[in-house]
C-alpha cells in the first residue's frame, strides 16, 4: 500500500526547486507539540513581482446569500446551539481526538463548546487534512484540493458564522459553467435567476440552456428523475446499489445526459466516472441543489485553508481550554482486557490517555491502526468496503494573464481533468493582475497516480490547449509555465461505489469510550467538507450524551493522562 504522497515544484528551466514527501491520504493523522503560531486577521495580499505600486485586489464577488431561513441551516444551527446551551458538566472530560482535518477540528470545537477539554492530535506539521496547504519558497500557496463552499453546506456555513469569519467566503455568481469539448474555448452556462424560489430557479436554469441538452433529452431526463422527486429520501437511499450508468439505463435516460452532465458531476463529487459512482451520490447532490434556493451557489475561501479556516477553529478550541498538537502520529491503539481503549501510543514513544478517544483520521489510516481483536467485529470489518480514491491536484503559474476564464469554478468536461479555476482571479490572497495561476483537479487519477510530475503536467497542458486554444499550446509556444506544483493523494475521500452505505459506521463504536469522526461515517452529506464537519458534530453529540457513562468509567479506572517515554 502506498502511504506516501508527493509534492513537488519545478522552475521554468525544469530544475526541481522543492520536493517534499507527504502522507498520501491528504488528511489528518495525529501528534505531539502544542500549536503556537500567529495568524493574520485578514488575507495577506502579495505585491506584484514588478517594482511599483502595491497590488490592488479587484474581485467580482457577490453578497452572501440569505441562508438563515433554509430548513437545513436552521437544523444545523440548532445542533450547534445545543453544545453551548446544554447543562455544564461538573467536571469536563478529557477527550483525545486523533486527526486535525475538518472532522477532528469540528469534533474538538463542539466538545469545547460543551465544556469539555479536547486534546487534538495531528501527525503532520500542517492543519486541515484534506484541505491542507503549503507555502513554497516564493511565498505562493499550493493546496491538497480545489475547495468549494456551497450554499447547501449548512453545518459549514454555521461554523463560519460561529467563528465570526463569514466575510472570508467569496461568493460567486449563481451559475454553473461547463466547457464545450466540441467547441474548444467556448463555455455553456446554467444561470439560476435570483427572483425565483427553489426548485423553479434550477428548472429555469436547465430549460434556458440549449447548448448541452436538447428539449427531448431534457424531458426524458426529467421523467427519469420523477421517482426521486416523489419518493424522497427513501428512494434516494434505495439507489445506493446502482451505478449512475445502471440507473440511467433503468430509467430510460438518454446516454447524452451522461456525456453532457453526469460525467462532469461524478468527477466533481467523487473523482470517478459514472460507471463506478453510486447513483445515491448524484441524487443527494441534485436534491440539495434543487430544493434549496441558494444550494448550488458557490464560494471560494479568500486564502489558504490552514490559516483562513483551520486556525480560527484552533484559536476557539484553545480559548476554551482545549489543546492542539502537531508533528506526531498514532502508532498503536492499546487495549484493556475487555477490548476498550487503554491509551494511544504515539510514534515518539509518548502514551496519551483520556476519558474518551476519537479517531478522526481517514478510513484507510483507521484500518491500518485497528487492533487485531477488533477486526472481526462487524462494525469494523465492514470498513473494508470503504477505500479512499486517488486524486491529483495541479497548480500551474503562467507568464501571462489568461483571458478565456471566469471568476468562478469551471467544469472542464475533459477526460483527464475535473474542475478548475484561475485562482489569481477567484481568490483574494492569490490575486495577481498580471499572471494566471490555474488550479486543476486531475481525475480519475488511478492510472496517473504513479506517473512522474512532468508526465502529469504534459498531459494537463494538452487538455488546457483545448480549453484555451488561442492562449495555451502543449509545447508552450504560447503561454509559458513559470512553475508548477503537483500534489498526489493516493487515498483521498472514500470511493462512493454501490453498496457502500450499509458499511458506513455510526460515530459511536461498540466499545465504550471509543468514537469515530470523518466523512465516511454515517451522515447525510457523503464524502465532502460538509460531511466531515457534520460527522464531527455528531461525534461530539454522542460523547456529550454518554457523559455519565464516561465519568463512571473514568472513576472506576483512574489513570495518568500522559506518560512520556
Amino acid at each position: 500500500m502506498n502511504l506516501v504522497g508527493l509534492v513537488s515544484a519545478v522552475s521554468p528551466t525544469g530544475t526541481t526547486v522543492q520536493r517534499k514527501y507527504l502522507p498520501g491520504f491528504a488528511s489528518s493523522e495525529c501528534l505531539g507539540f502544542p500549536l503556537k503560531f500567529p495568524v493574520s486577521s485578514s488575507a495577506r495580499i502579495r505585491p506584484t513581482r514588478k517594482a511599483g505600486s502595491p497590488l490592488k485586489v479587484f474581485c467580482k464577488d457577490y453578497p452572501r446569500p440569505e441562508l438563515e431561513s433554509a430548513v437545513n441551516f436552521l437544523e444545523a444551527a440548532q445542533l450547534s446551539a445545543s453544545f453551548r446551551s446544554g447543562p455544564r458538566p461538573d467536571k469536563g472530560l478529557q477527550i483525545v481526538v486523533a486527526g486535525a482535518g475538518l472532522a477532528g477540528l469540528s469534533t474538538a470545537k463542539y466538545l469545547a463548546d460543551a465544556g469539555h477539554k479536547p486534546i487534538l492530535l495531528e501527525a503532520r506539521d500542517v492543519l486541515g487534512g484534506k484541505i491542507a496547504a503549503w507555502k513554497d519558497n516564493d511565498g505562493d500557496w499550493y493546496e491538497t484540493g480545489l475547495h468549494i463552499f456551497f450554499g447547501a453546506y449548512p453545518n459549514v456555513q454555521n461554523l463560519f458564522g460561529e467563528l465570526g469569519i463569514d466575510d472570508r467566503l467569496q461568493w460567486k455568481e449563481h451559475s454553473m459553467i461547463f466547457a464545450m469539448p466540441d467547441k474548444p474555448g467556448e463555455f455553456s452556462r446554467f444561470d439560476f435567476p435570483e427572483v425565483l424560489p427553489a426548485p423553479l430557479n434550477g428548472i429555469w436554469a436547465i430549460l434556458r440552456n440549449n447548448e448541452m441538452l436538447t428539449w427531448p433529452e431534457k424531458v426524458q431526463f426529467a421523467i427519469g428523475l420523477l421517482p426521486a422527486m416523489v419518493g424522497g429520501q427513501a428512494y434516494v437511499e434505495a439507489q445506493d446499489g446502482l451505478t449512475v450508468k445502471e440507473w440511467m439505463k433503468r430509467q430510460g435516460v438518454p446516454d447524452r445526459v451522461n456525456d453532457e452532465v453526469f460525467i462532469a458531476m461524478s468527477k466533481a463529487l467523487n473523482f470517478i466516472n459514472p460507471d463506478e459512482l453510486s447513483m445515491q451520490c448524484i441524487l443527494i447532490a441534485l436534491n440539495r441543489f434543487l430544493q434549496e434556493k441558494h444550494g448550488s451557489k458557490m464560494a471560494f475561501l479568500d486564502g489558504n485553508p490552514p490559516e483562513r479556516l483551520c486556525m480560527p477553529i484552533v484559536d476557539h478550541i484553545q480559548s476554551l481550554g482545549g489543546e492542539v498538537r502537531l508533528n506526531s502520529r498514532i502508532q498503536k491503539i492499546d487495549l484493556n482486557s475487555d477490548g476498550t481503549v487503554n491509551h494511544f501510543l504515539l510514534s515518539n514513544g509518548n502514551i496519551i490517555r483520556g476519558d474518551a478517544y476519537v479517531m478522526a483520521a481517514p478510513v484507510d489510516i483507521l484500518k491500518l491502526l485497528l487492533p487485531q481483536p477488533w477486526k472481526e467485529i462487524s462494525y469494523f470489518s465492514k470498513l473494508e468496503k470503504l477505500v479512499g480514491v486517488p486524486v491529483i491536484n495541479v497548480h500551474i503559474w503562467f507568464d501571462r494573464k489568461l483571458r478565456n476564464t471566469y471568476d468562478h469554478l469551471l467544469f472542464s468536461r475533459s477526460s483527464l481533468l475535473s474542475v478548475y479555476a484561475d485562482m489569481s482571479v477567484t481568490c483574494k490572497e492569490y490575486y495577481d493582475p498580471n499572471r494566471s495561476m490555474l488550479e486543476l483537479v486531475f481525475a480519475p487519477a488511478h492510472e496517473w497516480i504513479s506517473c512522474s510530475d512532468s508526465e502529469i503536467i504534459d498531459a494537463t497542458m494538452k487538455e488546457l490547449a483545448k480549453l484555451f486554444p488561442d492562449e495555451i499550446s502543449a509545447d508552450q509556444s504560447k503561454a509559458k509555465i513559470l512553475k508548477y506544483h503537483v500534489v498526489k493523494t493516493p487515498r483521498s475521500v472514500y470511493k462512493t461505489v454501490p453498496d457502500c452505505e450499509p458499511c458506513r459506521p455510526l460515530q459511536r463504536s461498540p466499545f465504550e469510550g471509543f468514537y469515530l469522526a470523518g466523512d465516511y461515517t454515517k451522515q447525510k452529506y457523503l464524502a465532502s467538507m460538509e460531511g466531515a464537519v457534520l460527522s464531527g458534530k455528531l461525534c461530539a453529540q454522542a460523547i456529550v450524551q454518554d457523559y455519565d457513562l464516561l465519568v463512571a468509567r473514568s472513576e472506576k479506572c483512574p489513570q495518568p493522562k500522559m506518560i512520556v517515554a
